[in-house]
């Protein structure tokens, strides 16, 4: 729900900057502009950049690790495995 107001506003923030655009104001138009794409860009990227937790350990080659935590969303608990070549980290409950 958040997600989708975010969007909404940073489209309306851009679709003001193109009509500030339009009409010859350059300042409001850069500024409408730049925040509405920062918005919907930072939107868009949290998405991608957060993955759910795994319902199961990952595949071969990947470490179980010491650290453990409660995840504040579900309240369940966390163990974190790293994939010592690359450094990726898998987040799987327990």
């Amino acid at each position: 729900m958040l997600r989708t107001v975010l969007i909404g506003i940073g489209t309306v923030a851009l679709l003001c900057g193109l009509a500030a655009l339009a009409t010859g104001a350059f300042p409001p138009a850069m500024v409408f502009g730049m925040w509405g794409a920062i918005l919907v860009l930072a939107v868009l990227v949290e998405r991608f950049r957060y993955k759910p937790l795994a319902a199961s350990r990952p595949g071969p080659g990947w470490q179980r690790t010491t650290e453990r935590f409660v995840d504040d969303e579900t309240g369940q608990n966390v163990t974190v495995y790293v994939e010592p070549g690359t450094g990726e980290r898998a987040y799987v409950r327990d």
